[in-house]
């Protein structure tokens, strides 16, 4: 099956497309990571992501130099499944080791927290059964989440903007991770119907808003 995968190059500032099989090695991932893999459980046939959390998969899976069963990595945020601001739908998130003894499991959590790789790992008690590894973009809009996005802003949590305002009120914006001048005027006409500051940006209020609604809130649809 084929897949569009959106990387945003940190490194050239572009965002790349790229069409491939869920065979295929995932952009910036080398052989270590396949596009299926990184699709996981969601049914969409377009992703994204960013250099930093491939390149950051790479280090760490050459680190623990052995394979890593990856059972959860991608969600579309219409798909629901993890929070309301969720690094899952950022194309950033990676749940593994489900399949580990638990004190194999609890050195690969170990290993990712000492390598500072990732820009965050959950303790422990937050995910006893699995760890948790994201490679987050700082600083958050609010407490935590998602950074602050504006109008020139590019990459994989502009992606999320667009998907969001296209599940929850139809704007029909095409997911590119470039926000421009129409994903301006949808995010301004959302933060008009919640009765928010219309700025166009989308902070700590206007993402709270916009996720809380999109979780789960498109279900079918997700082939494209």
């Amino acid at each position: 099956m084929q897949m569009t995968v959106l990387v945003h190059n940190m490194h050239t500032s572009r965002m790349e497309r790229h069409i491939l099989d869920t065979r295929d090695p995932m952009p910036h991932a080398n052989p270590t990571l396949r596009v299926g893999e990184f699709r996981g459980s969601s049914r969409s046939t377009l992703l994204w992501t960013n250099t930093a959390t491939m390149e950051a998969w790479v280090a760490f899976r050459n680190l623990w130099a052995r394979p890593i069963v990856v059972p959860f990595c991608f969600r579309r945020i219409g798909e629901g499944g993890h929070a309301q601001q969720s690094q899952h739908y950022a194309g950033t998130a990676f749940d593994v080791g489900q399949n580990l003894p638990a004190a194999t499991r609890n050195q690969m959590r170990s290993l990712a927290i000492s390598s500072r790789i990732w820009g965050h790992v959950d303790p422990a008690h937050l995910t006893p059964t699995w760890v948790h590894m994201d490679r987050r973009t700082f600083p958050p809009a609010c407490s935590a989440g998602y950074p602050l996005q504006r109008r020139g802003s590019m990459g994989n949590y502009v992606c999320i903007v667009q998907d969001a305002l296209n599940t929850v009120q139809n704007a029909g914006l095409n997911v590119d991770g470039l926000f421009g001048p129409i994903t301006n005027a949808a995010v301004e006409r959302f933060q008009a119907d919640q009765r928010l500051a219309v700025d166009g940006i989308v902070g700590c209020n206007t993402w709270r808003a916009l996720t809380s609604r999109a979780v789960g809130a498109g279900a079918r649809g997700f082939m494209a």
